[in-house]
């Protein structure tokens, strides 16, 4: 059932195989996730997923290499239906190690990409400030030149692959220009002097974060990824990429919902018959996949316009809208139609409703995507 929408013109040959040979992957190695020991299990599935190639596809080590943004999508959207937290793995891979695969030298692409790619080095995006969540401008962390070196100083939070990253592609003020124009891109290798996991942060569907504190950390000036004064630029374009994507795990989560709630409906009793002849069944199945489909040609319709080199500001705001409000909601009600079992710690749509909540909120909120197509609106019509 999940394969059917590859047969849109969305897509080329090689992306239908890729899906395909990554179902089979993942029907063969994944299990659900444990969350007994949730470093350890994330260090295992980089590992994996690197050893079975599918890293190569989140970044881009030749110069002048574009990322596919189907693939990523197909990729993400697989991962996200067998288990969450392989999709968080391979989607941080992509998203920590971006800003080098699109605007780093050849010295730092030669140092970081390859070992992403194998799994063997763990990435990280460092944005989010206590006090600059959405509002990047107001960034207070700062990065100042010494010599050879910028030193920082200030925090981060939020930050996914916090504690266990070998490295973090942090922005920080610089101090160009006010606002989002003083801001820069820097590779901040774990261990430094001066750089410590403040906090380790636990969340409601349990993955790596933490907090971040910098505290006189000197870095190599041939450490920043583009132009000083550049960082807000570089943040938007690794975001532009992997935006979509947020949208493509929220469609595999409602995809994978969809299937415990049809399968539910078939085998569980109700009133001498099934749950599956109950019109309200039927009715509240159908929404369901009214959701999912609408998500899925929302987010491939965004892919694909990314891959012929459109801007697609506004159609990845959409996919990232809909996709997860889509999601919260047929994940919502595959819990209710398993009732009392839907609730219980362990169940596939149990661990679906955890997983969901923070894919609202993460790489630009609801709010947030709301007001980027609005705003695109009233600028293009």
């Amino acid at each position: 059932m999940h394969l059917k929408h590859l047969d849109w013109p969305f897509f080329e040959p090689r992306h239908r195989e890729l899906a395909a040979s990554l179902d089979a992957w993942c029907a063969a190695y994944l299990g659900p996730a444990h969350g007994e020991d949730v470093d350890a299990e994330c260090r295992s599935l980089v590992k994996a997923l690197g050893q079975g190639g599918w890293l190569q596809h989140a970044v881009a080590e030749g110069a002048g290499q574009a990322i596919d943004t189907r693939a990523i999508c197909l990729l993400r959207e697989t991962l996200a239906r067998y288990n969450g937290l392989a999709d968080f793995a391979f989607a941080m891979q992509g998203l920590g190690s971006g800003a080098i695969s699109l605007q780093g030298t050849p010295a730092q692409r030669e140092r970081y990409l390859p070992r992403v790619a194998r799994g063997e080095a763990l990435a990280a995006f460092a944005l989010s400030e206590p006090e600059a969540g959405s509002d990047v401008a107001a960034m207070q962390c700062s990065a100042v030149a010494d010599g050879d070196d910028y030193v920082i100083n200030g925090e981060k939070t939020w930050i996914s692959n916090g504690g266990i990253a070998d490295f973090y592609v942090l922005f920080a003020r610089t101090g160009e220009a006010p606002g989002a124009r003083g801001i820069s891109a820097l590779i901040v290798d774990a261990g430094l002097p001066g750089f410590e996991i403040a906090e380790r942060i636990e969340v409601i569907a349990p993955h790596p974060l933490a907090r971040l504190k910098f505290t006189n950390c000197r870095v190599p000036r041939s450490q920043m990824i583009g132009a000083p004064g550049e960082g807000f630029k570089v943040a938007m374009r690794t975001l532009d990429v992997f935006r979509t994507s947020v949208a493509a795990a929220a469609l595999g989560f409602a995809r994978r919902a969809l299937e415990e709630g049809l399968r539910q409906s078939h085998e569980r009793a109700m009133f001498g018959a099934t749950l599956a002849d109950l019109p309200l069944t039927q009715a509240k199945l159908a929404d369901m996949a009214c959701g999912v489909d609408s998500s899925a040609l929302l987010v491939y319709r965004a892919a694909w316009q990314r891959d012929q080199g459109q801007t697609i500001t506004r159609e990845a705001a959409m996919a990232k809208l809909m996709a997860t409000e889509n999601a919260q909601r047929v994940i919502d009600a595959a819990v209710q139609l398993h009732g009392g079992r839907g609730v219980r710690r362990g169940e596939v749509v149990e661990s679906l409703y955890r997983e969901i909540r923070a894919l609202r909120i993460y790489e630009g909120a609801s709010e947030v995507q709301q007001l980027i197509i609005g705003r695109d609106l009233l600028k293009n019509g």
